[in-house]
């Protein structure tokens, strides 16, 4: 396939934050965030073993795996390794920015740029969609399992729509300019596999009528989307399935979400499996306030917190390529 014949010996990629679910779309809606991006580096070397090597450093670097099996970004260079078959060895280098385990699509934005980073090395000009793919076999490190949430938003950039049958497909929305997202991050240690443990906690069986709530919901924020309308978005935020049965995983959830809405949030939801809460405004303005105010929910518990005021991303990128 002419693969190796690349000239390029190593490639550097970013990918974006990102929140998942936004209420009522769990393991459907995801949107990128401008507030922080993981790098991912992969370098040929000399030998031609097919081995994989990982190296990490940054935001608590000492809790990520680094082993090939266990860690996002290596089994997204390992999946590929296999399908295109690559015969050199491969060193990856994971400079993680987003805090794991805190919601903001850690693993996923390490998939995600493992995926680019491969694409643009070997010079593969895969296709997004396939590469949401490859990224998503990252998900099973922190997950259990491939989730497309995260890694699609993380790729695409903006509010993306996965639908996965009859078959996968992703629906991608530019998100209103006057979309302005607070992420509050408490400084609490997450649980191992924390992904997976929050999946855990969800109910087999739900209500009709549930279902009906979460339905309306979901649409009225894909129609915001749509109809570039930051309030009509804010209103869909509303489950009835998902967060009832994970706020009791996150300490200060009530107080934070209450001191949001005082402050002048339209909306407040847990980001992702949590434990971080978003905020959803339309102006920038009161995003420092509403800041605050959920740091103060998170303090009311003795809890620190860390606040970040960001926009919908880009997406995905290559930072730069070597020869």
């Amino acid at each position: 396939m002419g693969a190796n014949a690349n000239l390029t010996t190593s490639c550097t990629a970013a990918a974006p934050s990102s929140t998942a679910n936004l209420g009522p779309g769990y393991d459907v809606f995801g949107l990128g965030l401008n507030a922080l991006e993981d790098m991912v580096r992969i370098d040929k070397m000399s030998r031609a073993s097919s081995e994989v090597t990982l190296k990490v450093t940054g935001e608590n670097y000492a809790s990520i795996p680094i082993q090939v099996n266990t860690n996002s970004a290596g089994l997204v260079v390992k999946k590929m390794s296999e399908d295109f078959k690559i015969r050199s060895d491969l060193e990856v280098n994971i400079l993680k920015r987003i805090p794991a385990g805190f919601g903001m699509g850690s693993s996923a934005a390490s998939a995600a740029a493992a995926a680019l980073a491969f694409d643009g090395l070997f010079n593969l000009k895969i296709e997004k969609e396939k590469l949401i793919e490859y990224a998503a076999e990252g998900e099973i490190a922190s997950a259990g399992t491939k989730h497309y949430d995260n890694v699609s938003s993380a790729i695409l950039g903006g509010f993306v729509i996965v639908r996965t049958s009859p078959r996968l497909q992703f629906i991608s929305l530019e998100p209103p300019q006057d979309l302005v997202v607070v992420i509050a991050v408490p400084s609490i240690n997450p649980s191992p596999r924390k992904t997976e443990l929050a999946r855990s906690v969800l109910p087999d069986c739900v209500s009709l009528r549930n279902v009906v709530h979460n339905v309306s919901a979901a649409s009225t924020i894909v129609a915001g989307f749509a109809l570039k309308d930051v309030q009509m978005i804010a209103e869909g935020i509303d489950d009835a399935i998902v967060e009832p049965a994970r706020m009791f995983m996150i300490p200060g959830y009530d107080a934070v979400k209450r001191n949001a809405l005082k402050s002048g949030s339209l909306a407040v939801t847990i980001s992702g499996a949590g434990p971080s809460m978003i905020s959803i405004l339309k102006t920038e303005k009161q995003a420092q306030t509403v800041a605050k105010s959920m740091a103060a929910g998170f303090k009311e518990e003795n809890i620190e917190s860390n606040t970040y005021v960001c926009k919908p991303s880009s997406g995905a990128k290559i930072v730069s390529m070597m020869s």
